[in-house]
């Protein structure tokens, strides 16, 4: 693999690095705002701000992206520079409008919605009719956040990373603003919260606007319809909306069945998540950010064995971040959430709970880093319909053992079926990968992982031996549990680093100068 694509992914990741602590910063803001269990506040903010996120996640950075992407990158191969610019004034004329009206229905059908996705919010009026009242506020987010993905996708075509990987440091500065700033000015405070989503999306959209215009690709929105290139689009978009989505969807029925058990359920999925989706957000987002459009290149040139090798090295680097990511928030998942959320609302009994549940989570995820390069390898060759099948498999296995795990392990039990119905999701992605020879894996497999899951596993008898009980956590200052767990978290990274080395684990292993030659 060419030294362009893996300093294009130690960018983004670097960058998303940045984000993802400014999330934690905000999250820590949130739990001291609204905590968890305690009140309705925070179960009927998330619940708000999941369903136009999931929404965001399917026409924007999800099915939206994986179908424009692949067109987009024909265009800037094949054609000129005017066929490429009225593409994009189609497309964008054609997202807005959808958008718009999908906004304005999710507007006026709040209560509905709400009805649907958190059912049981019905039984407490007070919970019900907060939640509907943010959801109005937050749902035009979709539009603004829909058009910034597709200008992200035009950005990371050109090899203009950076800025797509900075924009969403602008919501979560939105969201700390609205909590510090406004919040106390609120007689309902949590609302601001829901203000500072919807601006976040106008800010991070004008923020892409100058960018676009370096590369004279600023969108001039018009509906055509008729466009091929559009239809193409949206052909491959519409089963893709299922496909990429699964996780999301697996979310959302976890709050559903969260919102019939105890008030905070949904608030101790909600932090777990977060803290689980880090090194999704860090490192996933970046691999999936960089190999799509490579992907997408190599198929529209044909150069099938550098598709493969690519793809390879996706999955290699996917192991060698995702076993001990995995391994380590199993291990440290209450010094976690006691050193960054045991504050103000958020209680010792939160933590606890929330505990449970990323326990859970991070089982899966290896399993959803996993996805985030198999997909790719579909969507780059224009085949949507093959992971719908499969997403369809694993999101029925997400329903069935989600009923089946609720009643014996509450909140976790959910979070549980979520992770294993990921690793459902990754296998069936990879055999239809290998069945096709799309994918052919490099010689020494087998043994690389061998070596990923000892290393991780002398690394997780480290951190568990260290972390100790919880209440030692749940009991110190501040100062002192954010100290001990950033010596745990170094301690870990080099022990594993360590045991690899002696393992024999070389960095030159990840570089496949096959690939090369076709970069």
């Amino acid at each position: 693999m060419s030294q362009k694509l893996i300093k294009s992914t130690a960018l983004i990741g670097a960058i998303t690095l940045i984000s993802r602590i400014a999330g934690l910063i905000r999250d820590t803001i949130f739990a001291h705002l609204i905590g968890a269990g305690g009140g309705i506040a925070a179960d009927a903010f998330y619940v708000a701000f999941r369903i136009p996120n999931f929404l965001r996640r399917i026409f924007g950075e999800g099915s939206f992206s994986q179908a424009f992407v692949p067109v987009f990158s024909e265009y800037k191969t094949r054609d000129d520079a005017h066929s490429t610019q009225e593409f994009v004034n189609h497309v964008s004329g054609v997202l807005a409008l959808v958008l718009l009206v999908v906004a304005v229905i999710g507007v006026l059908a709040a209560p509905l919605l709400v009805s649907v996705m958190a059912p049981g919010f019905l039984a407490v009026p007070e919970k019900f009719h907060l939640t509907v009242e943010m959801l109005r506020i937050t749902f035009p987010y979709i539009l603004f956040i829909s058009l910034v993905s597709m200008s992200a996708g035009i950005l990371n075509t050109y090899g203009r990373f950076a800025v797509p990987a900075f924009t969403p440091v602008l919501l979560n500065l939105s969201l700390i603003a609205a909590a510090l700033l406004l919040a106390p000015r609120l007689h309902i405070p949590v609302i601001a919260l829901a203000w500072g989503v919807a601006v976040a999306g106008v800010i991070q959209l004008l923020f892409q606007l100058p960018f676009l215009m370096r590369l004279r690709l600023l969108p001039r929105p018009k509906p055509v319809l008729r466009d091929e290139g559009v239809r193409r689009v949206f052909r491959l978009m519409l089963p893709g909306i299922f496909g990429v989505s699964v996780s999301q969807i697996n979310l959302l029925v976890d709050t559903l069945l969260a919102s019939f058990l105890v008030t905070g359920s949904v608030s101790w999925l909600y932090y777990s998540d977060r803290l689980m989706e880090f090194p999704v957000g860090v490192f996933g987002i970046a691999i999936g950010t960089v190999i799509l459009p490579s992907l997408s290149v190599k198929h529209a040139r044909a150069s099938h064995e550098a598709f493969s090798h690519t793809l390879d090295w996706g999955i290699r680097l996917v192991l060698l971040v995702g076993f001990p990511a995995t391994v380590g928030l199993i291990a440290l998942r209450g010094p976690m959430l006691a050193t960054l959320f045991r504050y103000g609302a958020f209680s010792a009994h939160d933590v606890v709970m929330a505990s449970r549940s990323l326990m859970a989570f991070a089982f899966g995820l290896t399993g959803f880093l996993l996805i985030r390069v198999l997909a790719p390898g579909y969507y780059s060759r224009q085949d949507t319909k093959t992971p719908v099948r499969i997403a369809v498999v694993a999101l029925v296995s997400n329903m069935v053992l989600s009923l089946s795990l609720i009643l014996p392990l509450a909140h976790a039990g959910l979070a549980l079926a979520t992770s294993i119905s990921a690793y459902i999701n990754a296998g069936l992605l990879l055999r239809g990968l290998l069945r096709r020879k799309v994918y052919r894996p490099g010689s020494g497999m087998i043994g690389y992982t061998a070596r990923l899951a000892a290393a991780s596993l002398v690394m997780g008898t480290l951190l568990w031996w260290g972390a100790g009980h919880l209440s030692t956590w749940l009991d110190a200052r501040a100062l002192l549990r954010i100290g001990r767990l950033a010596f745990w978290v170094v301690a870990g990274m080099l022990t594993y680093v360590g045991v690899l080395l002696l393992l024999g684990v070389r960095p030159r292993q990840l570089v496949l100068q096959k690939a090369d030659a076709d970069e």
